[in-house]
């Protein structure tokens, strides 16, 4: 059985040492006393101890940079990206598994918050499971704060047997509120809903655009999700009967598949118990053959910039790392490969002439971009076609950006 660690001040030395790399579960799963325990390791001040971090709505990172955690992670969504010295690893989504399982990312211990125990002993992942499931494999310890108010959610799992050491707690989950979208995402909503087709298995990111496309589905039958990430805006159309998964091939139909949750208390508190809303690893999520047989896929994404031939920045803006490549590359070649719609996002204005950043989505994998002006498909289209189709989208002369 695994050893009891103090709520208040958990001692994590006799599994954690000062040369190991620590793999954190993301967004409302941030065990944040675990992960706050790191910064009293001994020898942690040398550099030698890093955490990798995903999608952060705390400070938690921010506190154990400052004590000499080295902090990295695949890009610098939520809070991460304000995370002094903060270490990017530029890779898809789909490539983290590979990279656990070769110990390209060290993941020596790996800290998750579970729900308690079942009646057969085993806690589930909660509102986060993707690559934590598969950094498990190759970690010396696993360490769990186990959450009362953790949901106990289905798919991914672990017995309470296997844990090395836990702290039992009963407090808040972290959470993360979309802004409320304006005159702009409501335009860009209303065109990307004329793309999608009734029965078609959705994938979108996350933040204030995405939640108004859900918003602007409402009108649809029988969708289905299969992604990384659900919301609140995804729960409303379960709740209203579009969102059904009725028409995805088996054996996942009826059920709506995603590596993570993001979102408030009342998200979290409805996913209790469900057994529609399926928790699964990252190499379930993003890999392409199970992409593909997920149905006819509509892939629904933002981007930070668009350039003007159309390779998409998704990391950085004004020099800061505030983005990720994420799994949009993953998805975007999924759907075109099953004939699915590969759609990319953004406001008129990130349409640029050259992007602030690095490449993060090569042209080649952009197919539909859609601005408040309107939808345009790129694919087939000669360099020339696209920047007259871009300006278009854009509202204005590019060249007049060069």
């Amino acid at each position: 059985m695994p050893a009891i660690l103090d709520p208040d001040a958990p001692d994590l030395s006799e599994w954690v040492s000062a040369g190991d790399g620590v793999v954190a579960a993301q967004c409302c799963a941030e065990p944040t006393a675990l992960i706050a325990a790191l910064a009293a390791i001994p020898g942690v001040g040398d550099g030698g101890l890093s955490v990798f971090a995903g999608m952060s709505y705390t400070d938690v990172f921010a506190r154990v940079a400052e004590a000499g955690v080295r902090v990295v992670s695949y890009g610098g969504l939520g809070r991460t990206g304000k995370v002094p010295g903060l270490e990017v690893v530029p890779c898809n989504y789909s490539a983290l598994p590979a990279l656990f399982a070769a110990g390209r990312l060290p993941g020596d211990v790996v800290l998750l918050q579970v729900s308690p125990p079942d009646s057969g002993g085993r806690c589930s992942f909660g509102p986060a499971a993707e690559y934590l499931v598969d950094a498990l494999p190759h970690a010396r310890a696993v360490i769990a704060e186990v959450n009362e108010r953790c949901p106990r959610t289905a798919g991914a799992s672990i017995a309470y047997a296997d844990l090395d050491a836990v702290v039992h707690t009963r407090r808040e989950l972290a959470t993360g509120r979309a802004g409320e979208p304006g005159e702009v995402e409501a335009a860009i909503a209303q065109h990307v809903a004329a793309l999608v087709r009734d029965g078609d298995t959705l994938q979108l990111g996350v933040g204030t655009l995405p939640e108004a496309i859900l918003r602007a589905l409402g009108g649809h039958r029988d969708l289905g999700l299969h992604g990384g990430m659900i919301t609140d805006g995804v729960l409303a159309l379960i709740g209203a009967g579009v969102i059904t998964n009725a028409r995805k091939p088996r054996p996942d139909r009826g059920l709506t598949v995603t590596g993570a949750a993001l979102g408030t208390t009342a998200l979290l508190d409805a996913l209790d118990g469900r057994t529609d809303i399926v928790f699964r690893a990252t190499s379930e999520t993003h890999a392409p053959a199970r992409i593909a047989a997920a149905g006819r896929l509509a892939t629904i994404n933002s981007a930070l910039q668009l350039d003007r031939d159309g390779n998409a920045g998704n990391e950085s803006a004004g020099g800061r790392q505030i983005g990720a490549i994420g799994g949009q590359g993953d998805f975007l070649r999924a759907a075109a490969a099953a004939g699915g719609s590969a759609v990319v996002t953004l406001p008129a204005a990130r349409i640029v002439a050259r992007l602030d950043g690095p490449v993060s989505v090569l042209r080649a994998d952009i197919d539909w971009v859609v601005t408040e002006h309107g939808a345009r498909s790129l694919a087939g289209l000669t360099p020339s076609a696209r920047r007259a189709a871009l300006t278009e989208l854009a509202g204005r002369d590019l060249d007049a950006d060069a």
